[in-house]
């Protein structure tokens, strides 16, 4: 499918400038309109800012570490002022370590890899699998989903008061979900998970790009977050938190840069001395411009005031619950109730069709992208939904498992960049699509829901 771009003066109601704000698409039903990007709880797009600070740094773009060149040592600055930033900005304490990942995925799998011998987890069913799975190595014990915050400090309290042994113990949650945008009790579930000697790891993917994020204030041990949420590009995570379990583990990655020093012993092996700080955890070429990216997404959020954006970011919220409200065929889903505050990340069902259905016609019919399918959190959409199946429509879920194709929803996300005009015709469309069906014939290719040609 061919890009280009137009002039859209819409993009200016956005309090945050993005990439892509006046890319125009085709549709199916001819013609072309600027793309909606309702997708941000997926990759939000990078902002205007952190392109342009990427830019400037690229011709000097050297080295990181070790390099006697001035642009090495010009790099190796901004690399470690990048991590000083991102650490400012997650409120850090002075003895945490804040190590540079790729992604929340791989910050959660690190982690892991650190846990003491004998520790236990415990992760509520309704986590993303980036929290959900990397804990393989760990006693764990998956908790029920909860229907009020209350309850999910309730049930986190039980749990913990039954666990075996008083030995190391890890809770594992989300401060907000990818798949209905609820904030979580993060700050009662640390002081539960505290009153009986376990620590706690928050899951900030969906949070971070919407609310500040205090580690001290919300008294969480390590905090993980991924920069594609964050508006930067470059494929760059953050795990920042207590150094202790990081110093006694051995490296995630053995390698260069996670040495001190490597000598050959008598008997023909080597002997090394790994690095007690990040560095022990980043062996490898470090991705220098990720990191400078996610600290310039950082600054650009902190100078335009987490108050302005959760407060027009709420306007966008209750613009979507008031239109979705009115189409008696849509059920929003939700585990705290409909008055759950929450970021701007919706999740529903629309009787009668099929979700995949539904998000294929939404971009080739209004040039609106959104995601459909369990989105990576399988067991709680499954639970949300009841098992229900939607009706099969002409293409089927991507992600389901077989005898499921029909249990999927739809997901609508977005943020700082978003214009008031993307939300708004993602109302209409919505309504239009319900009340008059699909102007066009979809089919199912390659696991995806496409229209026919």
């Amino acid at each position: 499918m061919s890009v280009s771009t137009a002039a859209s003066d819409q993009s200016v109601r956005a309090p945050l400038p993005v990439l892509g704000r006046d890319v125009t698409v085709p549709l199916v039903t001819g013609g072309e309109v600027t793309y909606a990007a309702l997708d941000y709880a997926a990759s939000a797009p990078a902002l205007q800012r952190v392109w342009d600070d990427v830019a400037a740094y690229a011709p000097y773009y050297g080295s990181v570490h070790r390099g006697a060149g001035y642009l090495s040592q010009l790099s190796t600055d901004l690399f470690e002022n990048a991590r000083a930033t991102v650490a400012e900005f997650l409120d850090c304490r002075p003895d945490d370590q804040l190590i540079f990942t790729r992604s929340t995925t791989d910050s959660l799998n690190l982690l892991a890899a650190v846990l003491p011998a004998g520790c236990q987890v415990f992760v509520f069913e309704t986590e993303h699998h980036a929290s959900l799975l990397p804990w393989k190595d760990a006693e764990v014990s998956y908790l029920d989903a909860p229907r009020t915050p209350a309850q999910a400090v309730a049930t986190l309290e039980a749990a913990l008061a039954g666990r075996d042994g008083h030995g190391p113990a890890l809770v594992c949650v989300t401060g907000a979900s990818n798949v209905t945008g609820e904030l979580w009790p993060v700050r009662e579930l640390a002081a539960a998970a505290h009153a009986h000697g376990a620590r706690i790891v928050l899951d900030a993917a969906q949070l971070a790009p919407h609310h500040p994020v205090s580690v001290r204030d919300l008294d969480v041990d390590w905090v993980a977050f991924s920069g594609h949420k964050l508006y930067a590009p470059f494929g760059t995570g953050v795990l920042a938190g207590r150094a202790d379990w990081l110093r006694a583990a051995e490296p995630y990655l053995a390698g260069g840069g996670a040495s001190r020093t490597v000598t050959r012993r008598a008997d023909g092996g080597v002997a090394v001395e790994w690095h007690e700080t990040a560095a022990r955890h980043e062996a490898g070429s470090p991705n220098v411009i990720g990191a400078y990216a996610v600290a310039s997404a950082c600054k650009a959020l902190t100078e335009a005031g987490f108050d302005t954006l959760v407060a027009r970011e709420r306007h966008l919220i209750e613009k979507v619950r008031a239109g979705l409200a009115e189409v008696p065929e849509v059920r929003v889903l939700s585990l705290f109730g409909d008055d759950a505050p929450r970021v701007g990340v919706l999740s529903f069902v629309v009787e009668g069709w099929n979700s995949s259905h539904f998000a294929a016609a939404l971009s080739a019919e209004y040039g609106i992208g959104v995601r459909d399918g369990l989105f990576c959190a399988h067991p709680l959409v499954r639970t949300l939904l009841g098992g229900d199946p939607q009706s099969q429509g002409e293409c089927g879920a991507p992600e389901a498992a077989p005898g499921e194709k029909s249990l999927n929803a739809i997901r609508v996300s977005f943020g700082a960049g978003t214009p008031d005009e993307h939300v708004d015709r993602f109302v209409t469309a919505v309504k239009k699509l319900v009340r008059d069906g699909a102007q066009w014939h979809y089919h199912t290719e390659n696991g995806r829901c496409v229209p026919t040609t």
